[in-house]
């Protein structure tokens, strides 16, 4: 059964979806600048990687705005051309990432590259598991009260990045405590499945009107 709100109610829920989508985006902005560059600094692929994954991340937040203002006019509207065109752009870019870093990895694998260091590496996934974990569960909670399918969804996509974080929690965590110079690349082919299988998702989405399947 829908929550019974108030239509004001109602107005400051949406806005504070809006709020978490743009800070999504701009949260997801830095930390693709900031990863990128400490990952080719510190020859972490797996960082590098992650980085990539953000910028990636920045586009289907535009589409999650656009979505949130269409749903805060009309609920029960279905998915726009707007949405589809983000989605399939989203898909391309996941799935030229997904072979970037499987080639890239399996040739460190090959050369046995070894990164320089992966401690950028820990501290960047430490921080951004605790604040994704936090906007999921303020977006859960918004999408709850408001009974609203797309914006759950959207709560239940961002915990991808929340796995593909422990990833390089691991692999980086294990490099600096080990120093095996296969780790940093086994952290980029689980980056890369990731990848593949948000890539996979962003077309089924774009192609139908469900939301996301990823809970």
């Amino acid at each position: 059964m829908p929550n019974m709100i108030s239509k004001n109610e109602n107005g400051k829920l949406y806005n504070t979806a809006l709020g978490l989508a743009i800070f999504t985006i701009a949260y997801n902005l830095i930390e693709g600048l900031i990863s990128t560059y400490l990952g080719y600094e510190d020859e972490s692929l797996a960082l590098f990687g992650f980085g990539s994954d953000s910028f990636i991340e920045v586009i289907s937040g535009i589409g999650i705005v656009h979505m949130i203002f269409r749903i805060k006019k009309n609920p029960n509207s279905n998915r726009d051309s707007f949405e589809r065109t983000a989605l399939q752009i989203t898909g391309f870019a996941f799935y030229l990432l997904t072979i970037a870093l499987l080639a890239t990895s399996i040739y460190n694998i090959w050369i046995g590259h070894k990164p320089v260091a992966t401690f950028f590496g820990v501290i960047i996934s430490t921080v951004s598991i605790i604040v994704m974990l936090i906007l999921v569960g303020w977006k859960r909670n918004v999408g709850r009260r408001l009974d609203s399918d797309p914006i759950l969804a959207d709560a239940n996509c961002t915990m991808v990045c929340v796995y593909m974080s422990i990833i390089l929690l691991i692999s980086s965590g294990i490099y600096e405590l080990t120093n095996i110079a296969y780790i940093d690349s086994l952290g980029t082919l689980g980056l890369a499945y990731f990848a593949f299988k948000e890539g996979k998702e962003c077309f089924e989405k774009a192609n139908s009107e469900k939301y996301c399947g990823c809970d």
